[in-house]
């Protein structure tokens, strides 16, 4: 049987990494996370889901979860095959 938490797909989180690898200024993020309504803190501490990034409906999202979804490839490539592959 195969456990749900392993075929189900991840979240793409965007975090504080993928906005500095961006070139995103903090100094101006972060009041537009007030004007969104995010929290900064649980931001920094998190990361936030990508698709919430996307409601926002603003462009500037964009590179950001680029960034996250080139970070969450390297990941995945670098992960160890499952059991049960022949090995």
């Amino acid at each position: 049987m195969t456990d749900p938490d392993q075929t189900a797909p991840k979240l793409l989180r965007a975090t504080i990494q993928d906005l500095r690898a961006a070139r995103y200024c903090l100094a101006g993020v972060r009041p537009w996370f007030q004007r969104h309504g995010f929290n900064w803190q649980d931001f920094l501490s998190h990361g936030i889901d990508a698709e919430r990034l996307r409601a926002t409906g603003d462009a500037l999202v964009e590179p950001v979860i680029q960034v996250a979804e080139m970070r969450q490839a390297r990941i995945s490539a670098l992960a160890p095959q499952e059991a049960g592959d022949g090995r």
